[in-house]
């Protein structure tokens, strides 16, 4: 029986390439020059830091402008605060967003049910597995949840297609 895997997984060495290209710049800018302007990455989050908050919102538009060039979904990314630190610094921490939350999957479960494919939709973990008869059942699930009528609020990725 055919199926395959809806997931929502950020290409992490793209992400890594993307950020580098972004720091390079901002070490070589003319507005950047002499300031302390950087991005740094921990597991799940980036870190902005800058001189002041103008800094910060420049640089993140340089980091949103290497990723999209990379072919990351910039929607992936939630924006918390530009905060004050200390002597005069400001950060900003975005949150990188990964998986299919419970709520998210039953959410996608109910509407490829409410479109009344003949397919089964089963919630695994952070993903979700569609089976169904034909492929072709399967390929109209893809084409619906990649409708720009059809609001999700995270980039989809479909992998694992099996025959």
């Amino acid at each position: 029986m055919p199926s395959f895997d809806i997931v929502s997984e950020i290409d992490k060495p793209e992400l890594t390439n993307g950020l580098h290209q972004a720091n390079k710049e901002l070490s070589t800018r003319f507005d950047f020059k002499g300031s302390d302007a950087r991005i740094e990455q921990t597991a799940s989050t980036l870190t902005v830091f800058a001189d002041n908050d103008f800094q910060v919102r420049q640089a993140v538009d340089v980091l949103c402008q290497k990723l999209a060039k990379r072919g990351l979904d910039l929607s992936c990314l939630h924006y918390h605060e530009i905060e004050e630190v200390g002597g005069g610094k400001a950060r900003q921490i975005i949150d990188l967003k990964e998986g299919i939350d419970s709520d998210l999957g039953r959410k996608l479960v109910k509407q490829i049910k409410d479109k009344k494919l003949k397919v089964q939709t089963a919630i695994q973990g952070e993903q979700l597995r569609v089976t169904g008869k034909k492929r072709d059942d399967l390929q109209q699930v893809i084409a619906f949840l990649r409708d720009p009528e059809t609001e999700v609020g995270i980039p989809l990725q479909f992998n694992n297609f099996r025959d």
